[in-house]
């Protein structure tokens, strides 16, 4: 074990316990270290931006401040990943996770099987969303402009016999899409494979959980849409925080 090290840290920890800022001598004194250690250990953590001094008190850097947030974000994606994991096990189809962020639809996760997997992205997801339920759903939550914008940059385009044919045509069932109803998409984007995606909407930000499924197995597609709109709605307050991973 390195001690100065642990030393530094524990000196980190320390100026967490204190929002407000601490002196040297009293994060020597919690710390157990000799000051002249802690000052040592004080300035090289300034130098390095884990900590910052103002008016002879420490305080968290910006580096340090990083490190937590990355940690948060790594721990909201866990929770979104065990989960997806879940309701793929429990209803028995793949799952997948995408929100629109910045003008581009990004699909963020997707918990798949063997024995069920994912359908193969052999289109750009993010060029074709007026062919697959989760563009859809993500551009039927968007006001007429953005949708406008987003198809002016990815205009539709044949990619099965099934895709809807022009801009004019989408925009208009984008309109008639009931506000919490499941997008329903069959082979416009995949022949053989059908999907449903369900509406998420957390404050400003437009997301989507979906499935697919085989096209015989397209009896299954609105109740396991159903079923998993009721364990979105059951968990929403719990996942609110992971809907930006």
């Amino acid at each position: 074990m390195i001690s100065s090290v642990q030393r530094a840290m524990r000196l980190l920890e320390a100026v967490a316990e204190h929002p407000y800022g601490a002196p040297a001598k009293q994060l020597a004194r919690e710390t157990g270290l000799a000051l002249p250690t802690a000052y040592h250990l004080l300035r090289t953590l300034v130098h390095e931006g884990y900590l910052h001094r103002e008016k002879g008190l420490f305080f968290l850097g910006e580096s340090a401040e990083r490190l937590g947030s990355s940690g948060a974000e790594q721990k909201r994606r866990s929770t979104m990943v065990d989960t997806l994991a879940q309701w793929r096990d429990s209803i028995g189809v793949p799952v997948y996770y995408a929100m629109y962020r910045e003008g581009e639809i990004e699909v963020m996760c997707v918990s798949d099987t063997p024995g069920n997997p994912a359908v193969e992205e052999w289109a750009d997801f993010r060029e074709t969303g007026h062919a697959h339920a989760i563009g859809q759903c993500l551009l039927s939550q968007l006001d007429e402009s953005a949708r406008r914008d987003h198809l002016a940059r990815y205009p539709v385009q044949s990619i099965t016999p099934y895709t809807v044919g022009d801009n004019h045509t989408l925009l208009r069932r984008l309109e008639r899409q009931r506000r919490m109803e499941p997008v329903v998409e069959r082979q416009e984007y995949a022949l053989g494979t059908v999907c449903a995606a369900v509406p998420i909407t957390v404050g400003t930000t437009a997301a989507t959980m979906a499935i697919s499924l085989p096209a015989h197995q397209a009896d299954r597609l609105l109740p396991a849409a159903r079923r998993l709109q009721d364990e979105i709605g059951r968990l929403l307050g719990s996942l609110a925080l992971s809907i930006s991973i």
